[in-house]
């Protein structure tokens, strides 16, 4: 429980006799890290520098951009040397631990409270430039019982959907995390059985809202074991039945031991728990929690403690709790020289608090107190690491983010480096463009190149067409190709206004993700007319011009060429919501009128002539 404090697809290789295998020194790490940023230790991962007043713009009230240029020198050098931009190339996506669920309708932010100098919108910004997803935790702040009552009623339930989605929707963040806890730890386990369908419902009917806005839903849950097993685990988080709904499961594989002494989280018991996940899930969806702390347990007393110990040495007390990062430190304050248990795969030790003094009634007098600690250090990291590659899993997630030392972060990059994909080199090419533009309508041709870093070419890869249209902030997905078996892709394409385009392909465990490099185009208006062939002499004309793409409050005039120049006749028209002009003149003298239509800073028409009778 959180305290505050085979191959994923074959490929075809088009393989030539001179290709070079790709060196792990060659390799980007692989982006296995992941983990919770509570809201009290932003300043954990990040620095709290103030943004500069040139404000990136925003999208949905949220900076869209932060980069060098909102910052000083000393700022940025600040920002640069913090945890999640060190680390950044380890991590894909980080969960804020910033929300928690009140009532259908409220989501207390936790965030403000937390940080009230610091706004978050300067925080997700951050983040953003480190290039970080962002898939915030909301937790259970409702009582015994409650959340289970909400989500029994489906009106109730669809509201809570809306809730959250318009929370991920109104910050842009990319999902949302569900740690509803109070099932397992409050609720009690004989109501499980009958909330856990209605959590199963809940996920269903969340994940299809938030698919629908090309959102990830993850939830975090203790662990669960086979149902066949004697024991289950916590059951009514119910795994197999959200298994094809949820993007990722954070397993929480920690907090083994915590009313008496014991291993954070057994090796054994970890791996056990993770088998269950990926025979009912893609591992790729799997992430094995980390914790960044450990226990220090009273295990006994001896004699009468002074006045002057500090207060709540009693044996069986709750354990207190320290960062990993503080371990080495505290092992020597308390004389002790910790072991590695290779059962459980986790550090501990024993020590001995004497404290003499006098007692209330004024009397000398001694206790000796009588303590264990465990706590996973580097060694134990490393372990649980080496499940990530066995398993293939997607990851690790630490609670939290920022308490590991600096031995256990080495242990994650050298087992990232270690199970490293091969990169892959993503070139986009588009042809029939003139000066990155188009004219509305006009076909122009997309060519991809899919090779790995030594250019020997992707057969059979699966490559995304994606757009991101003027005013949007994310991208979308227009198609699918496959690459031939010299790794090329190609497709004809037009659009209908301006936007930029790329191609991506997905990251299987064998090769990394792909972007290519983006381009904006820019399409051309084009004007089309409806105008009579002649027209009697002083009788009305009209004429009418289509614009596409179709744009509203648009100004135009319609023009005569008179002795080689164009002048306006009639009055301007504005172009309603189809993108419609419509002019009305009359010419009092027969002959051949030569016209044309000009939009104003933009565009005219090819020239059209009308017999006047």
């Amino acid at each position: 429980m959180k305290r505050r404090f085979g191959f994923a697809l074959s490929l075809l290789l088009l393989i030539t006799a001179f290709a070079q295998p790709i060196h792990a020194a060659d390799k980007e790490p692989r982006k296995i890290l992941s983990g919770w940023i509570p809201y009290y230790s932003v300043k954990t991962v990040l620095p709290l520098v103030r943004k500069l007043p040139s404000a990136a713009p925003t999208i949905a009230g949220q900076p869209s951009v932060c980069d060098a240029s909102q910052y000083g020198p000393a700022e940025n050098q600040a920002i640069e040397s913090s945890y999640l931009f060190t680390n950044k190339d380890l991590m894909k996506e980080v969960m804020p631990f910033w929300f928690s669920l009140k009532s259908p309708t409220v989501i207390r932010d936790d965030y403000v409270s937390g940080n009230p100098s610091w706004p978050m919108a300067d925080t997700v910004c951050l983040m953003r430039r480190a290039g970080l997803q962002i898939i915030p935790t909301m937790t259970d702040g409702t009582a015994k019982l409650v959340l289970s009552q909400y989500l029994s009623n489906a009106a109730t339930r669809t509201t809570i959907v809306n809730t959250i989605v318009d929370l991920v929707v109104k910050n842009n963040f990319d999902g949302i995390d569900l740690d509803y806890e109070g099932f397992a730890f409050v609720d009690g386990n004989t109501s499980w059985s009958k909330t856990a369908p209605r959590w199963v419902a809940l996920v269903k009917e969340l994940s299809v809202a938030l698919h629908a806005k090309n959102k990830l839903l993850s939830v975090s849950t203790p662990y669960l074991y086979d149902p066949k097993e004697k024991q289950k685990g916590y059951f009514v988080y119910a795994w197999a039945d959200i298994a094809s709904s949820i993007d990722r499961l954070r397993i929480m594989t920690y907090d083994y031991s915590v009313a008496k002494p014991g291993p954070m989280g057994p090796l054994s018991w970890t791996e056990k728990t993770i088998q269950y996940a990926i025979s009912i899930m893609s591992a790729s969806k799997v992430y094995v929690g980390l914790p960044g702390y450990g226990r220090d347990w009273i295990t006994s007393v001896n004699g009468k403690c002074p006045t002057s110990a500090p207060p709540g040495l009693i044996g069986g007390a709750k354990a207190a709790t320290f960062k990993m990062n503080y371990a080495a430190a505290k092992a020597a304050i308390d004389g002790a020289i910790p072991t590695y248990n290779e059962q459980f795969g986790e550090a501990t030790y024993n020590y001995t608090q004497t404290y003499n003094g006098l007692s209330a009634t004024g009397a000398s007098t001694v206790c000796t107190v009588n303590r264990t600690v465990w706590y996973q250090n580097a060694r134990s990291f490393a372990a649980r690491m080496a499940l990530v590659g066995k398993y293939r899993l997607g990851g690790a997630a630490m609670w939290t983010l920022g308490m590991e030392d600096a031995a256990a972060t080495n242990e994650i990059r050298s087992a990232a480096l270690a199970i490293a994909p091969d990169p892959v080199i993503n070139t986009m090419i588009l042809e029939n463009l003139n000066q990155g533009s188009i004219n509305y309508g006009q076909l122009f041709t997309v060519k991809g190149l899919i090779t790995l870093k030594d250019k020997t070419p992707i057969a059979g890869i699966t490559v995304a067409l994606e757009i991101k249209r003027t005013g949007e902030s994310v991208w979308t997905k227009i198609t699918d190709l496959v690459t031939a078996l010299d790794g090329t892709v190609t497709t004809p394409m037009t659009l209908g206004g301006d936007a930029s385009i790329r191609l991506t392909t997905v990251g299987t465990w064998e090769r990394a993700e792909s972007i290519s490099s983006e381009q904006m185009i820019v399409v051309k208006s084009l004007l089309q007319i409806d105008r009579p062939v002649s027209a009697s002499k002083g009788s009305v004309i009209t004429v009418k011009a289509q614009l596409l793409p179709k744009l509203v409050g648009k100004s135009a005039n319609l023009q005569k060429n008179v002795n080689g120049k164009w002048q306006n006749i009639g009055v301007a028209s504005t172009s309603d919501a189809n993108g419609l002009f419509t002019f009305t003149a009359s010419e009092p003298k027969r002959g051949v009128v030569t016209m044309r239509v000009q939009v104003v800073g933009d565009i005219a028409s090819a020239t059209f002539a009308i017999v006047i009778r």
